[in-house]
């Protein structure tokens, strides 16, 4: 009994520890008592109660005192928490083998009295270096005392009451009860380890029983210990005992036992041990008991508001209980479960099929919902209702049978097959963009005709802001269907379009799938953006995955790796949206409709201005509200000095900022001159005189570098994924004699448009040999330059201008200044077709060209352009390199 009482007693490094005052000492106390009415040697401490913690010392009102014989020389033991006062009983765990020896040799001689004194670094916090690994390696060397400077010299006579050792190593534990106050002489045996000091005793003083401060403290001292036992009911005991078993008028015992009691800090403590002057004893005392207080005030504060919070929710938790069983018990309420599966069964029904009024009664419905998928649902179904609620199981099926159980299983809108309706909607929407509308035309003219709606794959193609991503929009309008919008730009996990496994956590369905859950249609249109900047990371390939969401032939049956069941998408309409066709992977490109949207010129945006973004500027701008001036008004031809002068690229984004940007200008002085009170009308008709007060200066003055070309230099036409802009190609002389017939090229060309430049050079060399043998220009070191080196270039379509800049320079005759040409070159003089013939027709108008060379195999795409593009323009057509010299 006295072992696992003490195991359990004991601090873990023989010290007294604090604790908040909620345990129980008085048990401890009484036991002590019983201790020193007993036999010396302490068998009845074996009686001590199992349940009780004794980690704190306890005092022991009746014992030897003062009269307990005084051995001169004493072991050291040292405390690391507190003191140890007088009538205090000091459970302390020995591990020093060198200290445990030596209470060995005590205990065999029959001596049972130990000094025990506090260290000075007592409640000091060590490092993880100064510990050890283990608690003991550091209690190794602080149960072992060599030094007097590390203890405080004032400590407690104490006996050994009881004393057991560990069999398989060094440990002991020791119990002591403290006697009274000595302090340290000296040391007796130097060198000699453990520590053994010369002892004096500290005799109590005699007091003054008529002092009125020693009665006031000692007064203080019982109304704070009665306050705290109304605080903390579990010292009652404590208490009353210490009232019966000692004389409540000895001050010097109501001190110890009011410090033994406290929390207080070990220093706190040692002082009370050393003072030995009675009032202030007292005096330390009733501070250190007074703190005592405040803090049982502050624990029973927390307790109260712990136990209300804890009764409310326990209340609430049991009515809630006894509510669902209420209900249950009067079928107004099932169990979780029941109510999980019988909704999944709710929805389930809403996808039967009604029953047809000539089949027999016995027929059972059918469902919208695939065989297949059915079966899924009725085992998930089974296996949910086997689970526990509690189990991690039991939420992923239940996910999974939301998913399965909310997708629309044969539901659809009702497809729009009025061609007149749907072209007005697109009209009303956008402007332009005739083969966007032509082609959502001609698919609802197939589906009438064929009295079924197919999904379909179009990819829009076009540069930035001219309205890719919002035709979505409108044509999903005009074909009722639902409209949902992702970006794969930068994505690069395959999870996103196929979704994760279910044994992950927070596992989801990829995008499409909860496309079909949020707009609860088997056919929306789905418009998947910027499909050339698709990623590619650890994660897998998307482009890959697309492939299959994507194919006609296999989306009928796409499988989504969480929901792992067969899903039709062959119904669904998707648009994707690409600025350029090059970094679309060719299985992925193969699967797609590609429908290229050219720039818009500036006729064209002129009118997107006026229709489109002036009104939603001014609406923006709150200038469509009664505050708004009735001069406010963008002439036409301010917008058309916007298009030139500061909003050329292909879309109009750019040109919508700038709108934006007047009239938020506009508000700001109209505010101010409602601020001023102003009664005179302010005229708001911003004309291009005024445009600069409100974007500033032009960006471009003009679009020519040169106005009369000299030998040597040409205009090109390229295209950009910003659209078409004019290209100078820039030739000149290095070393005119003695050169080596080197080439030098600068202007931050790519690869594709250097094998131009060398194409071009070989095929001028040749042509001027043909042309005048005698001419030996291209001995000379050459350098080709393409102006704004900062932009990189690349593409074939150059060619037919770098030959001719260089014939140019060679015969030392300049080209026509309103001439413009493209055209990509081959080795043997050919003029092959290239792209973006639009968008290089739209440049050539913007620099004012009026003679134009194309390829011979681009004659169609010019044939198609508006005729306001082809007005007033002389287009020569060009199969050989021969007739672009002739024209130039």
């Amino acid at each position: 009994m006295l072992l696992a009482g003490m195991k359990r007693c004991l601090g873990p490094r023989g010290g007294l520890s604090r604790r908040p005052l909620s345990y129980s000492r008085s048990s401890l106390w009484m036991r002590s008592f019983s201790t020193e009415q007993g036999n010396d040697d302490g068998e009845e401490v074996d009686e001590i109660d199992d349940d009780v913690d004794v980690k704190t010392s306890t005092i022991a009102p009746v014992g030897e005192g003062e009269k307990a014989p005084l051995v001169p020389q004493v072991l050291v033991l040292p405390t690391h928490k507190r003191p140890l006062f007088p009538g205090v009983i000091l459970p302390m765990t020995i591990t020093n083998p060198e200290v445990s020896k030596a209470l060995q040799a005590l205990r065999d001689s029959g001596q049972k009295y130990v000094g025990v004194f506090l260290k000075k670094d007592a409640g000091k916090v060590h490092s993880k270096e100064e510990m050890g690994y283990t608690g003991l390696a550091n209690q190794h060397g602080e149960d072992l005392i060599t030094d007097l400077d590390s203890i405080h010299k004032v400590g407690n006579y104490a006996r050994i009451d009881n004393m057991i050792g560990f069999e398989n190593n060094h440990a002991m534990q020791v119990l002591l009860t403290g006697q009274r106050r000595i302090i340290i002489d000296g040391i007796h045996d130097s060198g000699v380890s453990p520590l053994r000091v010369s002892i004096s005793p500290l005799q109590t003083p005699s007091y003054d029983k008529k002092n009125k401060m020693i009665k006031a403290y000692s007064n203080e001292i019982v109304a704070t210990l009665r306050e705290i036992v109304k605080l903390n009911p579990l010292f009652k005991e404590h208490i009353q005992y210490f009232s019966q078993r000692i004389d409540i008028n000895n001050p010097y015992l109501l001190a110890d036992f009011a410090a033994s009691i406290t929390t207080a800090d070990a220093e706190e403590l040692q002082s009370v041990l050393e003072e030995m002057d009675c009032e202030l004893r007292l005096k330390k005392a009733l501070e250190l008991v007074t703190k005592e207080t405040e803090l049982s005030r502050v624990q029973q504060s927390i307790k109260e508001q712990v136990e209300e919070k804890v009764s409310k929710n326990q209340r609430q938790y049991l009515l809630m209980e006894q509510l669902k069983t209420i209900k249950k018990e009067l079928g107004m309420e099932k169990d979780d479960k029941d109510a999980m599966l019988s909704k999944f069964r709710q929805r389930l029904d809403a996808f039967a099929i009604p029953q047809d009024q000539t089949a027999g009664e016995d027929s059972k419905p059918k469902s919208q919902v695939p065989e297949a998928v059915l079966e899924v649902i009725e085992d998930e179904m089974n296996k949910l209702s086997m689970l526990e609620k509690n189990s991690s199981e039991f939420n992923v099926t239940r996910n999974y049978l939301d998913w399965l159980t909310l997708l629309p299983w044969g539901k659809s809108t009702t497809e729009n097959f009025d061609i007149v309706a749907a072209k007005a909607i697109l009209d009303a929407d956008h402007y332009g963009l005739t083969d966007v509308k032509q082609r959502i035309l001609e698919f609802i003219a197939v589906s009438k005709l064929l009295g079924k709606v197919q999904g379909r794959i179009i990819c829009l193609v076009g540069p930035p802001g001219v309205g890719k991503t919002s035709i979505g929009k409108s044509i999903a309008t005009s074909l009722n269907r639902e409209f949902y919008r992702f970006s794969v730009g930068g994505l690069s996990d395959v999870a996103e379009i196929k979704g994760h496994r279910r044994t992950y956590v927070g596992a989801m369905p990829g995008k499409v799938i909860q496309c079909l859950k949020t707009t609860q249609s088997s056919n929306p249109l789905i418009l998947i953006d910027e499909i050339d900047k698709l990623g590619r990371g650890h994660t897998g390939d998307p482009a890959s995955a697309l492939l299959e969401l994507l194919d006609p032939s296999q989306n009928t049956s796409f499988v989504d790796h969480y929901l792992d069941v067969p899903v039709d998408l062959s119904r669904v309409l998707f648009v994707c949206t690409a600025n350029v066709t090059d970094t679309i992977p060719g299985p992925l490109l193969d699967r797609m409709e590609v429908i290229r949207l050219s720039g818009y010129d500036a006729p064209e945006k002129v009118a997107i201005a006026k229709q489109y973004l002036v009104p939603k500027a001014m609406e923006k701008s709150g200038l469509k509200s009664e505050h708004a001036p009735p001069s406010l008004s963008l002439s036409e031809d301010s917008i058309l000095d916007l298009v030139k002068r500061y909003c050329r690229e292909a879309g109009v984004r750019n040109l919508e900022q700038h709108i934006e940007k007047i009239f938020r200008k506009v508000a700001l002085e109209v505010v101010e001159n409602l601020a001023r009170e102003e009664k005179e009308e302010k005229n708001y008709n911003i004309t291009p005189d005024g445009l600069q007060k409100y974007v500033g200066q032009p960006r471009f003055t003009s679009e020519r570098m040169y106005e009369n070309l000299q030998p040597g230099v040409v205009m090109g036409l390229a295209w950009t994924a910003m659209g078409g802009s004019s290209l100078y190609i820039e030739t000149t002389t290095v070393q005119s004699k003695g050169g080596k017939g080197s080439l030098v090229t600068t202007g931050q060309m790519g690869s594709v448009m250097e094998e131009s430049t060398r194409i071009a050079h070989t095929y001028a060399r040749h042509k001027l040999e043909q042309v005048n043998p005698e001419n030996t220009f291209f001995e000379a070191d050459l350098h080709l330059h393409v102006p704004e080196g900062a932009t990189p270039k690349d593409g074939p379509s150059a060619g037919c201008t770098m030959v001719t800049a260089l014939l140019s320079l060679a015969m030392n005759q300049p080209v026509k200044s309103n001439l413009a040409m493209t055209g990509e070159l081959s080795l043997t003089g050919k003029v092959l077709p290239v792209g973006g013939i639009k968008e290089k027709t739209i440049a050539a108008r913007r620099a004012d060209v009026t003679t134009i060379v194309l390829p011979a195999g681009n004659r169609k795409d010019f044939e198609e352009l508006p005729d306001y593009l082809k007005e007033g323009l002389d287009v020569h057509f060009a199969k050989l390199s021969l007739l672009v010299i002739d024209v130039a």
